[in-house]
């Protein structure tokens, strides 16, 4: 159970007891201040009765205790804890006995001050020694220090065995509380980013038949909120973090897709990410001026390590173009253009007189995802640098139809299915086969402007068979849409990109298949996917396993996945505002509405959205159509 409100974490077991095992503690800033925090009351470890999540940032535990001699079968102490990502746990103590308790209430506490990568490697120290400081204690250690203090001040505080006591008195009905405050030493409380009245992402919701919308929306805007970072350098930019608790910092290319897919939420959080990148770019007069950089990713069994700065350098002017839509300002577009300029001559220069953006490896592969990415970042960006009044537009437009002409040509095979996208080509030409949730981002083409989705590198016929192979059974797990076929060679339903089910991926084909019209495949897609969030307490993991959905069964939790992951929280956004297919062109003064006509889910309603930065709200209703409910002032409804 994570609670999230970064930098602040707090990570627990469902019995309530921190008891330091594995990831268990408060951590601020990727160190855990704390990593024990063991009650007893009368001796007694309270019995563990609920455990649940209550907010994005807070978990309640509940648990009884019996004091009764000789004992009973009801208990006589109610203990409630509620535990915050900000380092603070309150302690409610309640009789429920007929009868004046007097109880004996003892915290052991300890740490070990160390960072959560040696702590995910297993090479975590023992407990530190502890001083008494003030009401509560205190560790030291070269990288640091941390303290708890306590309200009410303890009656007892043992700093060599680590532990705090009290003693309460309740009458019958009464009950009494105690407040642990968790700080490193000369930190202030977290202000956590997204929980400030004036956050970048808007509080929507959602209502309609299928009773799980609201939840879904509900969590997936809060775990984006906890998600949220500060830059240093300019506080007033935000952008997401990857994820916790693994990646509690910035991943460009996981950043901006999740800026992406949120924005019906508003501009704000695509400006702040799109600034915070722009600063990392790599300057002129360098062998790869203009790429935002990235480390690389694992790329499953078939292909060697991605490069996801390239990833990222391509996503960046899309991004700025689809926020220019939804109406980020005039100036702000202006401010950001440079660095898209400079993405898009850095994809210029590296293809070179070729047709293709090649490997940043020597000898490695080029790969169908990667053309994809460049294609749409070519259309997106002639159309931005158009809209601009700069030059460049028309050599972007043409290297994307040369790149279609060539792409139909080398990237797709027959068979006796009807055909498939290959996955990459090698440097002698040799096609790499096999079939994954990549090809998806070949039906995510952009958007233009009047509501137009950009031409795709696929033509009619084959996108068509895309949608059949990606809405089979070997790619749609009934849960969501797997990284690789289950007929492909060294398939694993566990594998980061051999099997397993990644959110983020299987919103990317919800939406390209809406757009194109595949709605079957489309609807059964995103309702595996929200039955699988239901599973999951509406908090969708960066992925799960990508084994078969069966009768009354549920999807199997990956032991590596961050929850809350930001691309996750936004594909909940995505996926539901798919359903009512917003296509907004502010500049233009319109927005066009494309709502699914099967109604997959029944009547749905999202308000609180904006665009133009203004609320707009939306109902579709159970024969497909939609009807706008509110909108910005002058705002059309386009076709």
């Amino acid at each position: 159970m994570i609670c999230v409100a970064l930098p602040g974490l707090a990570v627990s077991g469902d019995q309530g007891q921190l008891t330091g095992r594995g990831l268990e503690g408060f951590y601020r800033n990727g160190r855990r201040l704390l990593s024990r925090s063991r009650l007893l009351v009368a001796g007694r470890e309270p019995v563990a009765v609920q455990a649940r999540m209550t907010a994005a940032d807070r978990a309640r535990f509940v648990g009884t205790v019996g004091v009764s001699s000789p004992p009973t079968p009801d208990p006589d102490v109610v203990v409630e804890r509620t535990r915050h990502a900000d380092g603070t746990e309150r302690i409610t103590l309640r009789n429920t006995a007929t009868r004046p308790l007097r109880l004996p209430v003892e915290l052991s506490l300890g740490t070990d001050l160390a960072d959560l990568g040696t702590i995910a490697a297993g090479a975590a120290g023992p407990d530190l020694p502890a001083t008494v400081h003030d009401s509560g204690l205190r560790w030291r250690c070269p990288a640091g220090t941390s303290s708890v203090t306590a309200d009410p001040p303890p009656a007892d505080a043992l700093a060599s065995a680590g532990v705090l006591r009290w003693e309460f008195d309740l009458p019958p009905g009464g009950n009494a509380s105690l407040e642990l405050k968790v700080r490193a030493d000369g930190a202030n409380p977290v202000r956590a980013a997204g929980h400030l009245a004036t956050g970048p992402l808007a509080s929507a919701t959602a209502r309609g038949d299928d009773p799980q919308v609201a939840a879904f929306l509900r969590t997936s805007v809060a775990d984006l909120r906890a998600l949220l970072l500060r830059d240093r350098t300019r506080p007033a930019d935000l952008y997401p973090a990857a994820g916790a608790p693994w990646r509690c910092g910035l991943a460009p290319a996981e950043a901006l897709a999740a800026a992406r897919m949120a924005l019906p939420l508003g501009t704000r959080l695509a400006a702040g990410t799109l600034r915070v990148l722009a600063r990392t770019q790599i300057p002129a007069a360098t062998p790869r001026s203009g790429m935002i950089p990235g480390p690389r990713r694992d790329a499953g069994p078939h292909l060697p390590a991605v490069c996801t700065g390239t990833e990222a350098t391509l996503l960046f002017p899309v991004l700025l173009a689809e926020a220019r839509r939804w109406g980020l300002p005039e100036a702000e577009t202006d401010e950001l253009l440079p660095a898209a300029e400079h993405c898009l001559t850095w994809l210029r220069n590296t293809v070179g007189d070729g047709t293709y953006v090649p490997s940043p490896q020597p000898g490695g592969p080029v790969r169908c995802e990667t053309q994809a990415h460049a294609h749409r970042a070519a259309l997106l960006g002639a159309d931005l640098l158009d809209a601009c009044g700069r030059p460049g537009g028309t050599g972007l437009r043409q290297w994307a139809e040369d790149l279609r002409g060539a792409f139909r040509r080398d990237f797709w095979i027959e068979d006796p299915g009807g055909g498939r996208p290959v996955a990459a080509r090698m440097p002698d030409g040799r096609p790499v086969r096999h079939l994954g949730s990549g090809a998806a981002h070949l039906l995510d083409t952009g958007l233009l402007g009047g509501g137009v989705h950009a031409p795709g590198l696929l033509d009619g016929a084959r996108t068509g068979q895309l949608a059949r192979l990606l809405g089979s059974p070997a790619m749609d797990s009934g849960w969501g849409l797997r990284g690789l076929g289950t007929k492909e060679a060294g398939y694993n339903p566990f594998g980061h990109r051999a099997g397993a089910v990644r959110v983020h991926e299987t919103a990317v084909a919800v939406a390209g298949l809406a757009a194109a019209g595949h709605e079957k495949e489309a609807g059964a897609l995103l309702r595996g996917v929200l039955s699988a969030a239901a599973a999951f307490g509406h908090r969708l993991p960066e992925m799960y396993a990508g084994e078969q959905r069966t009768e009354g069964g549920v999807p199997v939790p990956h032991p590596a996945a961050c929850r809350p992951a930001a691309t996750a929280a936004a594909a909940g956004v995505a996926l539901l505002t798919t359903l009512v297919g917003i296509r907004p062109d502010v500049p233009a003064g319109t927005v066009a509405l494309h709502p699914l006509r099967g109604a997959p889910l029944g009547e749905i309603g999202l308000s609180g959205l904006r665009v133009a930065g203004a609320p707009f709200s939306v109902r579709v209703g159970r024969l497909g159509l939609a009807m706008v409910e509110e909108a910005a002032e002058g705002l059309q409804l386009g076709v």
